[in-house]
C-alpha cells in the first residue's frame, strides 16, 4: 500500500534559478526578467539561489542595468552540497532552474531533492551519464511526487531536437526521411569563446565514458524505432558538405544522445506524453504534432568554411581524448584550459562584446524516400533530399538563457497539459509547444530545399 503524500504548501516563488550568479546563471537572470510581471508572462514570482548572498546581489544588479534590480526578487543562499538547504529551495517553489556544472559532481543532490519534493526541475547540462542515470535513478520516484525533470533545455539540446523534428516533420507522406546529418556551424566577428564548465564537462565525459557504458550495459534495453531503408552511412572522417559549403567531423555531443531518447520514448507514446488535466485543444495539437514526426537516424558533426578550422577541433580532440586518460593529464587539461583548446575556451569566458558578437547556424541534411515503398526494396538507397536550417545567437549565454526560460514559461503556464512527473528529455515534453515560442524571441526556423535525388545507374 502506497504512502499518500502530504499535501504541499502553495510555493512562494514561480522558479528559482540556483547557480544564478555562475558564468551561464547570470545570464539566465538577465533572461528571466524580461518576462518577470509582464502581462501575457505566467512569471510573477521569482527568487535567485546560491553559495554567497553578496554574488547573487551583484548578479541581479548586473542582469538588471541599466534599470534598478526589481526589489521583489529574493536571494536566498543555498548549496548542492547542503540537502536541507536544497529541501527548503524545493518546498518553497514551483520550478527549479538549476545553473550549476558539472552536473556529474553538484547535479545528483538537487535532482534528488525535487524528485523526492514533487518540485519541478530544468537544468542545462550537456552531459549524457549524468542525464542517463538520473533518469535511471529518479524516473519512478519523480513520477510518484508529480516531479517533472527534464535535463538539455539549452544549446544542448533544444535546437537540435527542435531542428531535426522540424526536418523529420517535413516529410508528408507517402514520403520518410532515412537519416539526418545536422551540421554545427559557430560564427563571430570576434574571437568565438567557451564557457570553460562546458570545457571541464567535456574532459570529465571522456575521462569516464566507461562509466556510461557500464551504466547503459545495466539497464534493459529499450526497443529502438524501426527506420526504413538502409543503416547509416559511416562516411569519411573529414567531410566536405558540397550544398552548404562546409567541412565537418563527427562531434560526440549529448543531441543525438538525447534525441535517440525522445524517439524511443516517441516509440513507446506514439501520441506523445498526456498531460495531467490536459484540454482537448491540446490534445489534438500534441497528436497531430507528434504524428507528423517520422523517426530517422541522426548524427551530428561540427563544421568550419576552412579545413584548419576542423583540424583545430582535431587537434583539441586529440588533446583531450589522450590526457584525459591520467589524473596529471585532466589537471593539465583543466589547468591550462586555452593551451589546450587552443583559445576556445579560458577560464574568465567570453567578453559581452565576444557574446554580442557570435551566432550559430545549425543545419539539418536529411536523406529519404519520396514513397515508403522504395525503402523496403533490397540495395534501396534514398531518392531525396530535405535540407531545413535553425539559426540564433551566440550559443551559450544567450541562446541556452532564450532555451531554458522558453521551456520554464511552458511548465508555468501549460502545467496542466505535461505530464505529472518523470525524468524526460525536452524534445518528448515541450515539442508540441516550443518551437513557435523560440521563433518568437530569436531562433529561427527555414526549410532551406527540397530535393530530387539522381537515380543510381544500373549496374
Amino acid at each position: 500500500m502506497q504512502t499518500a503524500q502530504p499535501p504541499k504548501p502553495h510555493p512562494l516563488y514561480d522558479i528559482i534559478i540556483l547557480g544564478a550568479s555562475g558564468f551561464t546563471g547570470k545570464y539566465v537572470v538577465k533572461e528571466a526578467l524580461k518576462f518577470l510581471n509582464t502581462p501575457s508572462s505566467p512569471l510573477k514570482t521569482l527568487a535567485l539561489a546560491g553559495r554567497s548572498r553578496e554574488k547573487l546581489v551583484k548578479t541581479l544588479q548586473w542582469a538588471a542595468h541599466p534599470s534598478s534590480p526589481p526589489n521583489d526578487v529574493s536571494v536566498i543562499t543555498a548549496d548542492t552540497t547542503d540537502p536541507p538547504s536544497l529541501s527548503s529551495l524545493c518546498n518553497q517553489t514551483k520550478l527549479l532552474l538549476n545553473c550549476v556544472g558539472p552536473y556529474r559532481i553538484h547535479g545528483e543532490p538537487v535532482v534528488a531533492a525535487c524528485a523526492s519534493s514533487g518540485c519541478d526541475y530544468l537544468d542545462i547540462t550537456g552531459e549524457p551519464e549524468f542525464m542517463e542515470k538520473m533518469e535511471a535513478k529518479y524516473h519512478e520516484k519523480a513520477m510518484e511526487t508529480g516531479s517533472l525533470i527534464v535535463s538539455a533545455c539549452g544549446f544542448d539540446s533544444i535546437p537540435a531536437e527542435m531542428g531535426v523534428m522540424f526536418n523529420m516533420r517535413q516529410w508528408v507522406a507517402p514520403a520518410v526521411p532515412n537519416h539526418v546529418t545536422a551540421y554545427v556551424s559557430l560564427e563571430s566577428d570576434k574571437r568565438i569563446v567557451g564557457n570553460f564548465a562546458t570545457y571541464e564537462s567535456a574532459v570529465l565525459g571522456v575521462a569516464n565514458m566507461d562509466k556510461l557504458q557500464q551504466l547503459r550495459r545495466s539497464r534493459p534495453k529499450k526497443p529502438r524505432p524501426v527506420i526504413p531503408g538502409p543503416r547509416l552511412p559511416k562516411g569519411p572522417t573529414i567531410e566536405y558538405q558540397e550544398k552548404i559549403g562546409l567541412r565537418a567531423l563527427k562531434l560526440p555531443s549529448a543531441d543525438a544522445v538525447v534525441v535517440r531518447r525522445t524517439l524511443v520514448t516517441l516509440m513507446e507514446n506514439p501520441h506523445g506524453l498526456p498531460g495531467i488535466n490536459e484540454s482537448p485543444e491540446h490534445i489534438g495539437k500534441r497528436e497531430a504534432y507528434w504524428s507528423s514526426v517520422k523517426p530517422a537516424h541522426f548524427v551530428v558533426k561540427i563544421a568550419s568554411k576552412s579545413l584548419l578550422g576542423i583540424y583545430r577541433i582535431l587537434g583539441v580532440g586529440v588533446f583531450i581524448g589522450l590526457l584525459c586518460r591520467f589524473s596529471f593529464g585532466r589537471w593539465l587539461l583543466l589547468k591550462f584550459p586555452s593551451f589546450f583548446s587552443f583559445g576556445w575556451f579560458r577560464k574568465t569566458g567570453p567578453s559581452e562584446d565576444e557574446v554580442r558578437s557570435a551566432s550559430f547556424k545549425m543545419w539539418f541534411v536529411g536523406y529519404g524516400f519520396s514513397d515508403c515503398n522504395l525503402a523496403s526494396e533490397r540495395n534501396s538507397k534514398p531518392d531525396m533530399e530535405i535540407i531545413t536550417r535553425v539559426m540564433g545567437p551566440e550559443i551559450g549565454y544567450v541562446t541556452t538563457p532564450i532555451s531554458l526560460i522558453q521551456c520554464a514559461l511552458i511548465v508555468l503556464s501549460q502545467r496542466e497539459n505535461l505530464p505529472k512527473g518523470g525524468v524526460y528529455t525536452p524534445g518528448i515534453v515541450f515539442g508540441p509547444d516550443l518551437q513557435e515560442r523560440l521563433q518568437e524571441n530569436g531562433i529561427s526556423f527555414d526549410v532551406v530545399s527540397k530535393t530530387a535525388l539522381p537515380s543510381p545507374a544500373p549496374a
